[in-house]
């Protein structure tokens, strides 16, 4: 994740100037990759035609525990959207959609 190398506080999404203290220093830094559920909602109609297979499933708000207010959103697989509970711990399954892209998911910890 990038971090401002000033103040060192991380920032998300990746971005010139850091919003904390306005210095333009900044260092990419590996992260744990483990949170836990800050936020969540449930998707019952699909939001595109080809999710029509996976509804529902859930979409949650991830505080890393690097810093609780660096926040990343994405499915959470492979458990019914009734398990997911705001203050799970969960870690990160990247997947791999194409060449091109990888999102962030998670699994419950």
């Amino acid at each position: 994740m990038q971090r401002c190398a000033s103040c060192q506080r991380y920032r998300f999404h990746p971005r010139e100037m850091c919003p904390h203290c306005r210095s333009m220093a900044a260092e990419w830094r590996p992260v744990s990759g483990r949170g836990l559920i800050f936020s969540k909602v449930v998707c019952h109609p699909p939001v595109l035609p080809a999710f029509q297979d996976r509804v529902p499933y859930a979409v949650v708000l991830v505080e890393l525990e690097e810093d609780p207010n660096l926040r990343l959103v994405g499915n959470v697989l492979d458990v019914p959207p009734d398990r997911v509970r705001i203050g799970s711990p969960v870690h990160v399954a990247f997947q791999e959609i194409s060449e091109e892209i990888t999102l962030p998911q998670w699994r419950l910890a």
